[in-house]
């Protein structure tokens, strides 16, 4: 149930730091109000789908919520760097994600070249 609790307060503290009522987050994503505030009370699992549209009407990166909904795990690297890229207002979702993708393939060819010498 930490899980559940864990990505429902992830939820609640990201809408309100962004000053977005319930009933606004249920319109922007789609999701209705009662399912999203069933979410946020860690009463319901969200899919990754819904994950992923409460993640556009929040703006906020769908992998942050996977990872504080337990779906991914934390990738190697600098986390300064990677929340850097996650928060950055002038990069829309896809850009984020390919930046995200090519520093995870620097940092594992850094390690798999460490690994051999």
């Amino acid at each position: 149930m930490q899980a559940l609790s864990g990505i429902g307060q992830y939820i609640r503290e990201q809408r309100t730091a962004a000053q977005v009522s319930l009933r606004q987050l249920a319109q922007a994503t789609g999701v209705s109000n009662p399912y999203l505030s069933q979410i946020e009370r860690g009463l319901r699992k969200p899919s990754a789908e819904i994950l992923q549209q409460i993640a556009k009407g929040l703006r906020v990166s769908a992998e942050t919520l996977y990872m504080h909904a337990g779906i991914l795990t934390e990738r190697e690297g600098d986390p300064d760097v990677r929340n850097a890229i996650l928060t950055d207002p002038h990069l829309h979702e896809r850009q984020k994600q390919v930046l995200l993708d090519i520093y995870q393939s620097f940092c594992n060819e850094n390690a798999h070249q460490k690994e051999e010498s």
